[in-house]
């Protein structure tokens, strides 16, 4: 797909090769303009040949990413300022900027990281620091992520509104807000940004944010959706 020692940039159903030695700017300008979303930084992130390897910066001031490989198994936070070598054969970056959602898939001719098979899981006990999730809790997470889940490559999504999603699963807005809390506390004590609000955060944010989290990690994904239209009985404490 990617041209000889290349990397090829995929977004909604488009496709942009970039040769070596080249440079490939994304943002609200650039070789990739995603669209005119004032909340996205005019050049946000930058695709770069250096040193024998690709690189992906971020060149913006305010906004950050979540890059993973095609897999799910390696997942890392790219703040402003930071930049990650390329060497995975497919890339998934997912950011987000206001209430929009935007993911872009990197697809490098010459990975050089090549991953190792996991062995199924035997049924041990739980490693310290997953996150164990009670229905009520998976189906809020659904809810939110679902117009990203069902997307077909348009590359970007509308995050629900609170009302929306309480609507989708039949709950008061008060309920809804109250197990939003919840989780979003419960992934802030494992260290994942962006789940508190403070003064100048936006409730869209935080939404924003868990959802880009829970898709890059494959904590919940499209084969999952059919839990949405299932008939359930969930009680009111279950948080």
């Amino acid at each position: 797909m990617s041209a000889d020692g290349g990397v090829t940039v995929e977004f909604a159903g488009e496709y942009f090769p970039i040769e070596r030695g080249g440079r490939f700017v994304v943002g609200r300008e650039g070789d990739l303009e995603l669209d005119d979303n004032l909340f996205l930084h005019r050049h946000f992130l930058e695709i770069t040949d250096a040193d024998g390897l690709w690189w992906l910066s971020n060149v913006g001031t305010r906004l950050s990413a979540t890059v993973t490989d095609s897999a799910g198994g390696v997942q890392a936070w790219l703040a402003p300022g930071a930049r990650l070598p390329l060497v995975f054969e497919k890339t998934t970056v997912v950011f987000s900027a206001g209430p929009t959602t935007y993911e872009l898939t990197l697809h490098a001719a010459e990975p050089t990281f090549r991953a190792t098979r996991r062995e199924p899981d035997d049924g041990g006990a739980s490693t310290i620091g997953e996150v164990p999730l009670t229905l009520s809790q998976k189906l809020l997470i659904l809810a939110l992520a679902e117009p990203q889940l069902r997307r077909d490559g348009t590359g970007m999504s509308e995050i629900p509104t609170s009302a929306k999603a309480a609507e989708r699963l039949g709950w008061t807005v008060t309920r809804f807000n109250r197990k939003l809390d919840n989780v979003c506390d419960k992934f802030d004590r494992i260290g994942v940004p962006g789940m508190r609000g403070g003064q100048r955060s936006v409730a869209t944010n935080r939404r924003a944010r868990l959802v880009e989290h829970v898709v890059a990690s494959r904590l919940v994904t499209r084969e999952d959706l059919p839990l949405l239209d299932a008939v359930h009985e969930v009680p009111e404490n279950d948080e």
